[in-house]
Order: C-alpha cells, then structure tokens, then sequence
C-alpha cells in the first residue's frame, strides 16, 4: 500500500510544512530530539508522508550548511518510516529544490499535481534522500493530488494575490504585475507564476550562499517587525499608533497608487487570516484546480481550528492549513488553544472523509517550546 498509486485512495497520507530546518530567526522546534520523536511517532503509524515546502530554510545559511542541518531529522524520518513514501513539494523558502531539478530538465511545469518522481542525482534533494534508507523520498511541483477531490500546495502562489502589504507580497504583487496574464483575472498556470516568483526566490537564494551561519535574517522578518509593534503591549503603544495611524497608511497608500495593490492597513490576526484564505481561493480558481479539499502551508497559520467558519473557497473547496513547526512568540498566545501559530501541526488524509487537522504540541508551554529550540543544536 505504501508504494501504491498517488490517486487510489487506499493510503493514509500525513502533510507537514513549514519545517524550516537549519533557520536561525524563528527557530524550528525540530532541532530537539524530543520534538523529533513525537512528530515521527505520529508518521510511522501511515503509509506516506508528505513535506508540504519550506522544509528547508535556504534563506538563511548555504546550501550545505543547511543540509548538514537537516541531517538528523532525514536520517530520523526514514528510520521511523521504514520502506514508506516521502514526498517533497518545495515552497518559497526552499524554492531552490525546485528550481536545482528543473534547471536539470528532470522536473516540468506542464501541470498542477504531476506523479511525485525521484530527485535527480547529485543534486540536493539526492543527498536528503541518501538519509532516508529505505523509504523512498520522491518530488512534485508545485502541487500534488492526495486523492482523487484532494489537492495540496504549499501556498506560496498566493502572495501574488495577497492584500495584506507584507514584504514578500509587495515583491511578488511588483513581480505579477510584469507578467500580463495577473492583470487580465482570467486563468492561470504554474508557469505564469513561476515566471512572476522565480526570479525572486532564486535572488534570495543567491544572498544567502554569500552569508555566515548565525549572521542573516529572513527577508521576511521585516514584517514580523512590523505586526509585532502593531499588535505588541506597554511599552511599543507610541510606536504602535505611529505606525498604525501614519507611516502605515502613508506606505500603503503609495503602493496601491503604485498600482501594486490593493493593499489594506489592517495587519491584524483576522486580516492575515481572510488574506491568506482569499488569496488562496484565487490561486485555485485561476489554476483550475478541481477538487472538494485543498491543503496548503506557508502561512504558518494552522486552521481550520474547532468550530472556526470561513475556510471555504466561493466554488465549495474546503481549505485545510497544516501550520509551522517554528517557535515566534510574539505571534502566539499563552497556550496552544488560542493560539493557531502554535508549532507542530500534522494533516492527516485517509481513504475516506475530510482531511483532520492534528497539533502534537498543544501540551507543550512557552518554556517547553523554548527550551526545544535551544535543545541540541541547529536542525
């Protein structure tokens, strides 16, 4: 069943993103053993598993840095799996894995969801998969089809289509609006954000093979900043309202003048979250895709949480986000239950009935959690 056909139905398949091994700021909780242990005990009981993007943080560090990092979790996973499936579906932050299999002809963007194929040789994703023994690590891009009516991506398509201003949205909004086929609303094709996103990732790519480990910081931190000086207490109030009340909207105001937006102000956790959700129905609608579920990352948001509303497309497609496994404090609340950055997320799709969302550190305190990221090192 384990090396069975990707549309059969008749495998449980668990998909997690966001890893983010071998990032300095925010850290993954996978660098602790412990943290590793539980996540792999939950994979060993199904027949797949799936790495739904930014498994790596090739922002960050080199390349082989960044591998020497993820070492200990690939070498865990495949012990843990046995002879099982892998299957990688680089994002935005790991977006090289990619870029390394179709700069070597072994990898097309001729469809959404193509059969997951193995990683061509001496290339990075050939020297992970070196790891795993026995399972079997293959690679799809940009998406992969679960199920027959279940499609997966991780996500990061839809910065192209986001309204809240943050970093790597302007960007991409800026990339989109060179390629024509953003601005007419009509279909779209993986090739056509590739075209507006590429060259953005490969740049990004690029500045961190020039950086020291330790030394660099995400791109995307910016807006971290930002949010958390919006939404932070006591002593950033001043700063908070300068922010909210002028230089926010000033900012904003100039892109959507720029014709980059429309952008919005708000930058609260509700608009990131109907953001995040609307841009990620467009990216369905403009691709086509047909199916009743669609399970993406990228947002580090996990939903939908209990009795939460709103993650539908308007054609009916049930969204599914299977959150982080990197600890930002400043994103959570003081316990796991109201708290949807809470890291370690799994989705798990049988061969029946809609995906379940799982948090396998909703016991976990901010000391805990804490104390994982400084645990054993970098991974």
């Amino acid at each position: 069943a384990a090396r069975g056909g990707w549309h059969d139905g008749r495998v449980t398949t668990a998909v997690v993103s966001d890893l983010h091994l071998g990032a300095s700021s925010p850290p993954s909780v996978l660098r602790s053993r412990r943290v590793r242990a539980r996540l792999f005990e939950r994979l060993a009981a199904v027949d797949r598993v799936v790495l739904l993007g930014d498994v790596l943080e090739l922002r960050q560090a080199p390349l082989p840095a960044v591998l020497d990092a993820a070492r200990p979790f690939f070498v865990e996973l495949g012990e843990a799996l046995g002879d099982k499936q892998i299957v990688v579906v680089p994002g935005n932050h790991d977006h090289h894995l990619a870029a390394w299999e179709r700069e070597h002809g072994l990898l097309s963007l001729d469809g959404t969801a193509p059969e997951p194929r193995p990683p061509a040789p001496d290339g990075p994703l050939a020297s992970l998969a070196a790891l795993t023994g026995r399972a079997e690590l293959t690679i799809a891009y940009p998406g992969v089809r679960l199920r027959a009516d279940i499609w997966a991506t991780h996500g990061h398509y839809l910065d192209c289509h986001n309204s809240v201003p943050a970093l790597e949205a302007v960007a991409a909004a800026a990339a989109a609006r060179r390629v024509k086929a953003f601005g007419e609303g009509g279909p779209l094709t993986a090739y056509d954000y590739e075209r507006a996103l590429s060259p953005l990732y490969a740049l990004a790519f690029r500045q961190a093979q020039w950086r020291d480990r330790g030394r660099s910081v995400a791109p995307a931190n910016l807006s971290i900043a930002i949010w958390r000086a919006l939404e932070g207490p006591g002593g950033r109030a001043r700063f908070a309202r300068l922010l909210g009340g002028v230089v926010v909207p000033v900012a904003v105001g100039t892109l959507n003048a720029a014709g980059l937006g429309p952008f919005g102000t708000d930058f609260s956790g509700r608009a990131l979250r109907l953001a995040s959700i609307a841009g990620m129905a467009e990216v369905i609608e403009r691709l086509g895709i047909e199916a009743d579920h669609a399970i993406f990352g990228h947002t580090h948001r996990t939903g939908p949480l209990e009795r939460e509303a709103g993650w539908s497309t308007p054609q009916g497609v049930r969204l599914w986000n299977s959150g982080c496994w990197v600890y930002e404090p400043s994103f959570l609340g003081e316990s796991a239950p109201e708290s949807p950055y809470w890291p370690g997320t799994c989705v798990i799709v049988e061969d029946s009935g809609p995906p379940k969302v799982e948090r396998l550190l909703e016991d976990l305190t901010h000391a805990e959690l804490a104390e994982a990221v400084r645990a054993d090192g970098p991974a």
